[in-house]
């Protein structure tokens, strides 16, 4: 063992109990003449479970055979810091039968020591426990820094798949909203209605995520026909329709905001009666998640401006939303939408 090993091996903190004075001090003595300096010991087994607490002990010596509360009690007090932060205890005892041996061992006890004390045998059993503490620290050190390591890429990786969520919204976006403002309001919008609907707080923050890229799909229509400034015959029409299976086709993967994203984009146009697209569902067929983004989505739309028509004003989009309950949208959504505070969209997008 070279001098730092020795330097950080007698620095650990000995607790000795015995409820006999004299070989507590005799223990220290020894252990100070092998150079451990931070001894610490008590005569009453009732205080060395709080002892450890205080104290924080690299060892424990503990008599086995105390009045009132006896070393086996003792140790089943310990147990928790022996089994989850090795904390070794090293039994001070006369003969013991194999029984109570056992029982110790049981107990956390992790080796024994006869009295009278020779000074080599506890040289050595110290030596050794308080080695297979320190690597036990070590081992437990490192793997707390690869678990803060993993954590911080965790973190990183995930603020790079939400950069990528967002440029993907706004790519979807650019051409109808080059301000990129619809796609987040959507999303703040879709998870104030959550909250408001009771649905649970991860449903909340992936609905946050997710609803942004309920037009994903847009991005596969011809510019000619999404920006047509007049009527879009049937061709268009399907052409425009199909950005709901175009987007469900980008999205979707092993990420659940991914996935919930998919059965948004693929089911924010079907209807509560059944009268919407792509596949005509109603009512409880159509996705949570989409049914409450169609309320948001069309809110957020008539809020702004349009080369037709100016924006309409909070009253006017309260009362269209409320005239589609139980048509185009889900009561319980409106019913969630309608009871939210107004708040300006400016605030919402900020």
């Amino acid at each position: 063992m070279n001098a730092i090993d020795r330097d950080r091996l007698t620095a650990a903190k000995i607790l000795v109990a015995d409820d006999e004075a004299q070989w507590v001090e005799l223990l220290e003595q020894i252990l100070r003449s092998l150079g451990y300096r931070n001894t610490l010991g008590t005569t009453d087994p009732a205080a060395v479970a709080q002892l450890v607490v205080d104290f924080d002990p690299d060892m424990v010596l503990l008599d086995l055979r105390m009045p009132g509360l006896d070393g086996i009690a003792v140790l089943q007090q310990l147990e928790p810091y022996t089994r989850r932060f090795f904390l070794p205890i090293l039994v001070l005892a006369g003969e013991l039968s194999e029984e109570t041996r056992t029982a110790a061992l049981m107990a956390g006890a992790r080796d024994f020591i006869a009295k009278p004390f020779d000074v080599g045998t506890v040289r050595s059993r110290v030596e050794n426990l308080l080695e297979t503490r320190m690597l036990h620290l070590e081992l437990a050190e490192r793997n707390a820094w690869f678990e803060r390591r993993v954590r911080e890429r965790t973190r990183e990786a995930e603020a790079s798949r939400l950069e990528v969520l967002e440029r993907l919204a706004l790519v979807a976006e650019w051409r109808l909203d080059p301000s990129g403002e619809h796609p987040r309001a959507v999303g703040l919008l879709a998870a104030r209605i959550a909250k408001r609907a009771g649905l649970a707080q991860d449903e909340i923050e992936m609905l946050r995520l997710a609803a942004p890229l309920h037009d994903i799909g847009m991005i596969a229509v011809p510019e000619a026909v999404l920006c047509k400034p007049g009527r879009l015959d049937e061709d268009e029409i399907r052409l425009i329709h199909g950005h709901t299976d175009q987007g469900a086709a980008l999205l979707g993967g092993e990420w659940r905001v991914l996935q919930m994203a998919a059965r948004i984009a693929l089911a924010h146009h079907e209807h509560w009666d059944g009268t919407g697209y792509p596949r005509g569902l109603s009512g409880e067929q159509i996705p949570v998640a989409a049914r409450l983004v169609a309320v948001a989505d069309v809110a957020d739309a008539l809020r702004q401006p349009r080369p037709h028509r100016p924006p309409w004003s909070e009253d006017e989009i309260r009362a269209r939303i409320l005239t589609l309950s139980g048509t185009r949208f889900d009561p319980r959504f409106v019913d969630a939408f309608l009871a939210l505070e107004p708040e300006p969209r400016s605030e919402l997008v900020s």
